[in-house]
């Protein structure tokens, strides 16, 4: 039985660290402070293998640290606990964002303000498609593969299949490439139901969940299959989600424009928590409130169930080195696929001088490192002032 007290204060403090959780994986070091030197929930090199395990699996990084804290902390009660309240206060957020975006668009400032917002997120991509290029990017072949992927988005491809396709090719071109081997024996002790019993349990809740909203809204089952299947490919962290998002939610169920997807990115990004709570955003607008909600648990409900069950056999399937080719095909592939989504966030807006300049500014802003939260504001303000 799970200590329930432990529990509760790991939620109560992830979700106090949730009330602040700006800059995405940035945050993974706050979650160390927290678990392994403020309460001591787990070893440092604990965290560091869980790092690695989060960094390997499709999901948000962020998040599934805090899950993965929660995990050693206290079972699989406590990674639900420290997931939930880390999230939480971004999903409040997001959901109050929405009903007012909802209810004052139109308004002559706000679209000011937007069109800055919107800027600012073409800048804000750019610059992941760079940072995520840099630390991925290393060989002739990883170039071929991620231009590959950028040129079948953009000639209106499916990024899933971009994915797939990408982590077959891996197998192939990266068997010459030395990995790094795991040592293979720290994990995976515990029995089959010990060890796999409680994702299974999450799979078959998701799997009648699903099964009523087929019969009780066919939309909102629509949108937690969509999400769900954006979470179930996003690996390399919550930037990953955004491609496939933006091809789900704008090209394939044509529910909103990207000036619109961009503004849910730009709202997502002056709330705590990782990007794919934009998730959210697009639940709202869609559903109202059962939609942010049906949208919110869809997007993290794959990667955490992929968590509770990765956990115990990390070290056996992160030394296969199938499996480690075919994980940087997909790697790369994404930064093919955030260049696509920065080419088509471009071409979205009616660029004027004013926009071409705070996008400049706020470019510069990022690579300089400033806090994606004081660009995002920045830009806000200044555009309602000189749009």
């Amino acid at each position: 039985m799970p200590d329930f007290k432990k529990v509760l204060k790991i939620f109560l403090c992830f979700l106090k660290l949730g009330l602040t959780a700006f800059g995405g994986p940035a945050m993974v070091a706050y979650i160390r402070e927290l678990a392994v030197k403020q309460n001591k929930w787990l070893s440092e090199d604990s965290f560091r293998h869980g790092v690695a395990v989060c960094q390997s699996i499709p999901g948000a990084t962020a998040m599934q640290a805090a899950a993965y804290a929660g995990l050693r902390a206290a079972g699989p009660a406590g990674a639900l606990a420290a997931y939930t309240g880390f999230g939480l206060p971004a999903f409040v957020l997001m959901v109050v964002m929405a009903a007012v975006y909802g209810n004052a668009h139109d308004a002559a400032a706000v679209i000011s303000a937007f069109k800055g917002l919107q800027v600012v997120v073409v800048a804000l991509v750019a610059n992941a498609t760079i940072n995520f290029g840099r630390s991925t990017i290393k060989k002739w072949q990883d170039w071929v593969l991620a231009l590959g992927a950028a040129a079948y988005l953009a000639g209106h491809g499916s990024p899933i299949i971009a994915i797939v396709v990408s982590a077959l090719a891996g197998l192939v071109i990266y068997r010459n490439i030395e990995f790094s081997k795991s040592p293979g024996d720290s994990t995976g002790s515990g029995t089959f139901m010990q060890n796999l019993g409680v994702p299974l349990l999450l799979v078959a809740v998701v799997a009648a969940g699903m099964v009523f909203l087929y019969f009780f809204d066919h939309k909102l089952f629509a949108l937690s299959a969509l999400m769900l299947k954006v979470d179930l490919f996003a690996f390399g962290g919550g930037y990953a989600s955004v491609p496939l998002m933006l091809h789900e939610v704008v090209g394939s169920m044509h529910w909103m424009d990207s000036r619109t997807f961009m503004d849910g990115i730009a709202l997502g990004q002056v709330t705590p928590g990782p990007i794919v709570i934009t998730a959210t955003f697009v639940g709202y607008l869609i559903a109202g409130l059962p939609g942010a909600v049906v949208g919110t648990i869809s997007i993290f409900t794959p990667s955490f169930v992929i968590l509770t069950g990765v956990v115990p056999y990390f070290d056996r399937f992160h030394g296969n080195e199938f499996f480690q080719r075919a994980l940087r095909g997909v790697l790369v592939s994404f930064v093919g696929l955030l260049l696509a989504v920065t080419i088509q966030f471009s071409m979205a807006l009616d660029w004027t001088l004013a926009q071409i300049l705070i996008a400049c500014a706020a470019f510069t802003a990022f690579r300089l490192k400033v806090d994606i939260l004081w660009v995002v504001l920045a830009g806000a303000g200044l555009a309602a002032v000189i749009l």
